[in-house]
């Protein structure tokens, strides 16, 4: 696992695996400066989705610890998909926020995550201490937002990849996060309940506020500047539109330099 620093209330540790993004977020206390300069543990911390690897798991309260981050009070999911929910073994006592749709996704099909989680542990040999419990689910409404310290999460619907999600501004910090969207790593995929045309709608609702940050971390890939994320979302949308996959398709999870050609139809 690697592990970087966008800003002073912003960290990012991506998993060896899938390069799987996990943002870690500190909201200013009252001591915190208006320039996001906040004092060492001061506010209040989430964690945005989750690495992977047993390992990485279990060094991420450390590196939160490290940087002179509060404890983390709250987890919180861009979707329902399994890798994005892994954040309750790094912290079991904590709350998992996210978005109703989720929250919805997850009530209809308990226990999807754990068993597709149980399967890539046995396709990889991975062993864990224990089993994924989600515990409690806070629903969020979306669009809407989430206080964090002193501060405010901006939350934006995210369907299309699949039929839920949510993207999170962290405005003073200047960053995105957008869950399954503009990765530099993978071609747009259509999970469950997921849709070409929701996927349309995500981009360009996404699209004013790529522009606003600087920094936009994918679901999976490096973080990536405000030009080269809007490059691959103008990307997204051509492949997407051009395709035209049906809401039963799913397109080939796919490095970009592998994309096939405009006329080819996915698998």
């Amino acid at each position: 696992m690697r592990a970087i620093a966008l800003h002073a209330d912003v960290l990012v540790a991506t998993s060896a695996i899938w390069q799987t993004n996990c943002a870690v977020v500190r909201g200013a206390g009252a001591g915190g400066s208006e320039k996001g300069e906040s004092a060492p543990r001061a506010g209040e911390a989430f964690v945005i989705d989750s690495p992977i690897l047993p390992d990485e798991l279990q060094a991420l309260p450390a590196l939160v610890e490290q940087a002179e981050f509060p404890a983390p009070s709250g987890l919180l999911a861009t979707h329902g998909d399994w890798d994005h929910l892994l954040g309750r073994l790094a912290f079991p006592d904590l709350a998992l926020g996210c978005a109703e749709s989720t929250a919805a996704r997850m009530q209809a099909a308990p226990g999807e995550a754990q068993r597709e989680l149980r399967t890539f542990d046995e396709e990889h040999f991975i062993e864990r201490d224990r089993p994924l419990a989600l515990g409690a689910i806070q629903a969020l409404p979306v669009p809407g937002s989430c206080g964090i310290g002193e501060r405010e999460l901006a939350l934006y619907p995210a369907s299309g990849h699949t039929g839920d999600g949510l993207a999170i501004l962290i405005e003073w910090a200047g960053v995105l996060v957008t869950g399954d969207y503009l990765s530099p790593v993978e071609l747009p995929v259509l999970g469950p309940a997921g849709t070409a045309a929701a996927y349309t709608d995500t981009l360009m609702r996404l699209r004013p506020l790529v522009e606003r940050v600087e920094h936009v971390v994918p679901g999976h890939g490096r973080v990536l500047g405000r030009e080269r994320a809007l490059e691959i979302l103008d990307e997204d949308l051509a492949y997407v539109r051009d395709v035209g996959p049906s809401s039963s398709t799913r397109l080939r999870r796919s490095s970009r330099s592998a994309r096939p050609p405009r006329s080819a139809s996915p698998r």
